[in-house]
């Protein structure tokens, strides 16, 4: 079986072998995929029957009657059968011109032009604009049947008039596409006949080839910054050159930042640095002077064109890998593109492939020969874009800070010497969650003192008793008791917010968490139904609770389903602070060290032990009214003991 015909192309790219040695084949089933610099095509097989030997690689470059492989027909000797009647569906032919007046432009209408007998082509992509300014040889549409995709190139240099036609239109041969005002240098040139398409890209190939060659003798070349998505004022963060340096096409040269990616500018050509134009930390647009390369031949020149641009395309993934710690993620050696290509090559398997995910081809980096778009590309996309998507959700505090700046890296070793510390994973999440809450719960904090100068005295008259049953009676007892009755007298202290900011669930049960400063971080044990448990039950619990605490034993189970949260400093210091309400709850409770103080009776000063208290709450659930009566209560059961046992 041999290479059908395709237009008169020559040396095409084979860039997929669609079957195996051994394979059953029916008629018109894909054997390999060619591509030319502008469409891609399916080779369909002219035979049913078993593939015995393949003659062609990816890679290899055929024309038309070179043989592709060897199809063992049931009944029959194995034969190589006689090229294929067909023609390459990707071979557009360019539209017929008339020659032009002698004004300076003349209105040229631009038609389908052969497309190999396909008719009701869908249009899927429009590549210009009304007002634009193309050159010949520019793609001005893309079609796609149910074998190959192809650009329309443009047959004239010219400003685009009326467009006819939109994405999802079906078209044949001859159809309207654009109106072309024509410049006369061209339209005078440009010949009226009909030519098959793929003759006229092989023909421009080599014109363009023989004039490379032309001027490939030894010459220093200029390199300017390329098409950069339209920014300007880029900063040069690395500049991977010097002087002297040789480099190979594709070879990275500069490195350029903007405040959404970072991209690499690759060496056009294959040469010798003999100067830089530009520094670290320089500002840059496209069309700027970088550096100026002496060209060292036309072979080095014109064949990377074929051998080096997937290699250069392929290598830098890794080399960025490693060096990733160092500089922030480079958008060229990712799967994602910060900016969409202005165009996109792919073969018709990939283009339904990104239709079904649901993939913008624009954003999709191509690895392919000649930027030309894989399905390996399509899969790194989409699994680039879930774990940017987990990761964005599993902490979006912290790495986002609800579009707030992060603070960017410091080289502190410059001020002595430091250890970089990996944090626990329990540190980490509360990080998240801290940052989490500050930015989402709306804060309110209010502040008082409790006069607990009769509940101390109780408190110290049972502890000898207490710690002969073996509990040890702390004041934290007595603040859950009254939190516990503080959070049934105020049930708008008991509630959690639905996310769909309409609703709220309000609680039937007291369960308060304690905050506990353990070994490995910052932990919230819960006692569960405090409201129904006595003081002495609660010291048991409680104590039971911060052991497992303090000797990292606590389970998930033991940390779940808190109502109300009590942060105490009380046995370090302070006068105050602002505790940040533990979401989903509404409240936090903060306790600060008690203190003598003089306090007026009506009559004289007597010394009373003040305790600070720092109430925090959620203000989309929780009023100020109802955080004065919360406070004022939860006051009245510390100063007279005997309201907790009512």
């Amino acid at each position: 079986m041999r290479v059908p015909d395709i237009g008169g192309a020559t040396d095409v790219e084979v860039i997929e072998i669609s079957i195996q040695v051994g394979d059953m084949v029916e008629v018109d089933q894909s054997i390999i995929v060619l591509e030319t610099d502008k469409a891609s095509m399916d080779v369909p097989s002219s035979m049913a029957g078993k593939v015995t030997s393949i003659s062609v690689k990816e890679g290899d470059k055929v024309s038309e009657g070179d043989e592709v492989l060897i199809v063992e027909v049931e009944g029959e000797q194995t034969s190589s059968a006689a090229p294929a009647d067909t023609k390459a569906e990707a071979a557009p032919k360019v539209a017929d011109s008339k020659p032009a007046a002698e004004a300076a432009t003349k209105v040229e209408q631009v038609s389908v032009p052969d497309i190999g007998g396909a008719t009701d082509v869908e249009v899927i992509e429009v590549c210009v604009a009304e007002g634009d300014m193309v050159e010949e040889g520019d793609s001005l549409i893309v079609l796609e049947t149910d074998k190959a995709s192809m650009d329309i190139p443009s047959p004239f240099t010219g400003k685009i008039g009326k467009i006819a036609i939109s994405v999802g239109d079906t078209v044949s041969e001859g159809a309207d596409i654009l109106s072309l005002d024509a410049l006369s240098s061209e339209v005078t040139t440009a010949e009226p006949a009909s030519v098959d398409s793929a003759k006229a890209e092989t023909s421009a190939v080599t014109e363009r080839a023989d004039s490379e060659t032309e001027s490939a003798s030894v010459g220093v070349e200029t390199v300017n910054v390329p098409d950069i998505g339209g920014a300007e004022g880029v900063e040069v963060i690395e500049v991977a050159v010097a002087a002297g340096d040789t480099v190979q096409e594709g070879d990275s040269i500069i490195v350029l930042e903007t405040d959404k990616a970072s991209m690499e500018i690759p060496a056009p050509k294959s040469g010798t640095v003999k100067s830089v134009s530009i520094s670290v930390g320089d500002k840059v647009s496209e069309g700027h002077p970088v550096l100026e390369l002496e060209v060292e031949g036309a072979a080095d020149v014109t064949k990377p064109v074929e051998q080096k641009a997937p290699e250069a395309k392929q290598d830098p993934v890794p080399e960025k890998a490693v060096s990733a710690p160092v500089t922030a993620p480079v958008a060229d050696q990712s799967a994602v593109l910060s900016e969409p290509s202005k165009k996109v090559h792919a073969g018709p398997a990939v283009r339904m492939l990104a239709r079904e995910l649901g993939v913008d081809l624009s954003l999709v980096r191509a690895t392919g020969p000649r930027g030309r778009i894989l399905k390996e590309d399509l899969h790194a996309y989409v699994k680039a874009a879930v774990q940017k998507a987990t990761t964005s959700s599993a902490s979006p505090a912290v790495s986002s800070g609800a579009g707030l700046p992060t603070v960017p890296d410091q080289d502190f070793s410059k001020f002595g010497d430091i250890e970089v510390v990996k944090m626990s994973k329990i540190q980490r999440m509360t990080a998240q969650n801290m940052a989490r809450n500050a930015l989402v719960v709306p804060h309110v904090t209010q502040f008082d003192k409790a006069d607990i100068t009769d509940l101390e005295d109780f408190r110290k008259g049972l502890k000898g008793e207490m710690e002969k049953q073996g509990v040890k009676l702390t004041p934290l007892p007595f603040l859950i008791k009254a939190v516990a009755q503080a959070m049934r007298a105020n049930p708008s202290f008991n509630v959690s917010l639905m996310a769909d900011g309409e609703s709220y669930v309000q609680k039937g049960y007291v369960h308060i968490g304690v905050a506990v400063d353990s070994p490995v971080g910052l932990v919230v044990p819960v006692l569960r139904d405090a409201d129904q448990k006595s003081i002495v039950q609660i010291a048991q619990e409680i104590n039971v609770l911060i052991k497992k605490a303090m000797d990292k034993q606590l389970k998930p189970a033991d940390m779940q389903g808190g109502c109300f949260t009590i942060s105490s400093l009380g046995a370090i210091g302070g006068t105050g602070f602002t505790p940040i309400v533990n979401c989903p709850e509404v409240g936090i409770l903060g306790v600060s060290k008690a203190d003598v103080e003089p306090r007026w009776n009506g009559k004289e000063f007597e010394p009373r032990t003040m305790l600070p208290l720092c109430l925090s709450y959620d203000h989309r659930a929780v009023n100020g009214g109802d955080a004065g009566r919360f406070m004022t209560y939860l006051n009245a059961l510390l100063s007279d003991v005997r309201r907790l046992s009512l």
